[in-house]
Formats: C-alpha cells, structure tokens, sequence
C-alpha cells in the first residue's frame, strides 16, 4: 500500500484537442493556495530532496516524464511520471526528489498553503528522526 495517492483527474476531448479538469476540494483534496512549475529542467540534475511538516500537494507531470521517490521513512517507492490527466497527491512527512526530467518536462505542483520555509525539513537526516519520533 502506498503513502502517497494517483488521482486520475477528468479528461474531456474531441478532434479540437483535451480539457482537463483540476477542482480545489473536489478531485484535488485541498484548498489551492499556491501554484508552480518547472521547466527548462537540466535532465542530469535531481530536485526536492525534502518533506513537509503540514504542507499538502499534488504533482502533475504536465508534459514529458521524471521518476519521483517517495520516502516514508520506512519505504521507498519510485514512480514513472507520464501523465497530465494523473497527479500525485504527497501528504505531509513523506521525502521526496524528482530524478531523470526528460528535455520536453513541464512539472506543476498545486500547495495547500502559501510558501513558508520553516515548514520544509531540507536534511533526509532530520527527516528520519522526525519520523522516528512520531512512531
């Protein structure tokens, strides 16, 4: 059983194209308080390496691919990101990095609040023992 939950988001198309559809609170778990993105990613260079105390999100590879590790602590499960009608929803208090970014990799990430550093454990050392303590 995973920690972290695939949520196929609604998608909708004909010969113009498709629509798919991102709802705060209704396919997403969350109210929506900050939006990102990454692109132009170098292929060679991993990114995240860290957790959340509180913060919620859910990631959308909206273009290309890139493998996400998710850590409990406990497990660790890599996961192929390749889908725009599927995100990633990761709870507080799971590790995560972004490896392997294909050239074409538009990643977008929705948060459940706005940024606040002091909700970030950036030390997978830190990470464990937090963790540690909470079981």
């Amino acid at each position: 059983m995973s920690f972290f939950e695939t949520i196929t988001l609604p998608t909708r198309g004909d010969h113009r194209g498709e629509l798919t559809i991102v709802e705060a609170l209704k396919n997403i778990p969350f109210e929506i308080k900050r939006i990102y993105y990454l692109k132009d990613l170098d292929c060679d260079t991993p990114r995240g390496f860290h957790a959340h105390y509180k913060l919620k999100q859910m990631a959308i590879c909206l273009s290309g691919t890139c493998e996400m590790l998710f850590d409990d602590g406990n497990v660790k499960e890599t996961l192929i990101m390749n889908s725009s009608s599927e995100g990633i929803l990761i709870p507080p208090m799971v590790w995560h990095e972004m490896h392997n970014f294909s050239k074409d990799c538009i990643f977008l990430v929705l948060a459940s609040d706005i940024y606040d550093e002091s909700d970030y454990i950036r030390s997978y050392l830190d990470f464990i023992k937090v963790v540690s303590n909470d079981t």
